[in-house]
């Protein structure tokens, strides 16, 4: 049983950056903003951002690549911590989410935006439900160790 996981649903930032590690595997980032709102003590309504540094391996990473700035999507995977120190001296803690899988959130269509029947058909490796929602799942086999 996998204990370090984590769920969440936001909006990128930017439109994902891709590189490629020596052996070939192409690594995306992008941040992500998810927040909520509440009614504080004097009855005024706050809200509050948390931003999220997601990864993105391999097969995930070219489907991370055609998303673009503002896409809502929910996001699966496993929390990393890594410590490093720039030439400022000061050790730094940086906390990343490697995705697992992601599900991009559609907006929902009005009748006028429905494509056609002969409308071309997206090619990449996710599928999309009947309520709009497109998964892609990660192969294990280029995960960090």
């Amino acid at each position: 049983m996998q204990k370090n996981r984590i769920e969440l649903a936001g909006y990128l930032a930017d439109k994902p950056q891709v590189r490629y590690m020596p052996s070939g595997t192409p690594v995306a980032n992008v941040r992500m903003a998810e927040g909520y709102r509440y009614t504080d003590r004097n009855n005024q309504a706050q809200e509050h951002t948390n931003w999220h540094s997601l990864v993105f391996y391999g097969d995930l990473a070219d489907i991370a690549v055609t998303y673009e700035k503002g896409e809502n999507i929910f996001i699966e995977g496993t929390l990393q911590t890594r410590k490093f120190t720039p030439k400022d001296g000061s050790p730094r803690t940086v906390y990343e989410i490697i995705a697992r899988s992601v599900y991009l959130i559609a907006k929902p269509r009005t009748a006028k935006e429905a494509p056609a029947d002969n409308a071309p058909q997206r090619e990449d490796p996710s599928t999309v439900s009947a309520n709009g929602v497109e998964e892609v799942e990660a192969d294990a086999s280029v995960w960090p160790s």
